[in-house]
């Protein structure tokens, strides 16, 4: 497994994984598929030398997933901290990749001077929530029924873990 740089040749791809986990509604409060073009600003608002998003690939170049470490709340007190999202082609999922993923971004969290790590997780998204736990995230706050999905309203369980 290696981790890279996303070039903009990569979006089209990352769009795809990420519109890849809307129908399921576990993941995302997008209800509808995004487009490439939608996702541009976002793109452009990591950087490699703050805020990173990484493709991950096989050492043969079959893409597994992405990983975005991204700005929080965006004011300078808050520079250390980083809300982490990662995201695995469909072909991918349930092989254990998104603990290696997290246990990455935890041990390279420093290369940024991020301290913190966040996830912000829909509270029924069970196996999410164990994958954090797991490397010894806790719940930090829950925004109760603050999404409305399918007539339904979700929380948000945020788990944090200072690194």
């Amino acid at each position: 497994m290696q981790f890279r740089d996303a070039l903009q040749s990569d979006l089209p791809v990352i769009v795809a994984i990420y519109n890849s986990t809307v129908e399921g509604r576990m993941v995302t409060a997008d209800t509808s598929p995004v487009s490439v073009e939608s996702r541009q600003q976002w793109f452009e608002e990591h950087t490699p030398n703050k805020h990173p998003l990484w493709m991950v690939e096989e050492a043969d170049g079959t893409v597994i997933g992405w990983v975005s470490l991204q700005a929080f709340y965006g004011r300078p007190a808050y520079d250390a901290t980083a809300e982490v999202s990662i995201y695995l082609h469909p072909s991918q999922r349930g092989k254990g990749y998104g603990k290696k993923i997290l246990q990455y971004c935890m041990d390279n969290a420093y290369r940024f001077a991020i301290t913190r790590l966040l996830g912000f997780i829909f509270s029924h998204n069970t196996p999410s929530l164990q994958l954090f736990a797991a490397l010894g995230f806790e719940e930090w706050g829950n925004l109760k029924d603050i999404a409305q999905i399918d007539g339904r309203e979700i929380s948000v369980t945020i788990v944090g873990k200072r690194l």
